[in-house]
């Protein structure tokens, strides 16, 4: 199976688990280099991005969810996102590149309609591929999400949804929807 189907069967997998709806986001941190069975940040490819985003994005866009690619730690993981999924947030002045933000931030950059920088978000939900540390831009309460996809290429994934905080001790009733 080719890495933009591997891409796209991922995080379709983790939006269905996710229970993540239109409007919501999902953060990706990706290593091209660890796709094509190197050492992250060793070997940046573009046309790995390229493919990788092509699926990414094809789902996301379907389902109406904000996509939101974590840049390399160059850029002090800062967030490559569309503006209208960040409206209230300030904006960072920089532009990645394949050596300083990483291949995935670079095409998102150039493939979004009005691209925006971030420092930082609270996802919805979130995709690590190649063991990029994805979890500074989820919201507090990350929960595990195994897939059946558990690599994209040579590198291993690690997903994750978020769910509201548990307050209440043991006489408290939760809403089954929000877990």
């Amino acid at each position: 199976m080719d890495i933009r189907t591997q891409a796209k069967n991922a995080v379709g997998e983790l939006i269905e688990a996710s229970k993540i709806k239109k409007g919501d986001i999902l953060v990706i941190g990706c290593s091209t280099s660890e796709v094509i069975g190197s050492k992250i940040g060793s070997n940046s490819s573009p046309d790995t991005a390229k493919e990788l985003f092509a699926g990414i994005y094809e789902i996301t866009c379907e389902k109406g969810i904000f996509v939101a690619i974590q840049c390399c730690e160059h850029l002090n993981r800062c967030i490559i996102t569309e503006k209208d999924a960040v409206p209230n947030l300030d904006y960072v002045n920089v532009i990645p590149q394949p050596k300083a933000g990483g291949s995935l931030a670079t095409v998102a950059y150039n493939t979004f309609k009005n691209p925006v920088a971030v420092e930082k978000i609270k996802a919805d939900a979130g995709l690590d591929i190649g063991g990029t540390l994805i979890g500074m831009h989820l919201k507090e309460v990350a929960v595990p999400v195994r897939l059946s996809v558990s690599k994209i290429g040579e590198a291993n994934i690690i997903a994750a949804r978020t769910r509201p905080k548990f307050i209440g001790g043991v006489r408290a009733v939760y809403n089954e929807d929000l877990l």
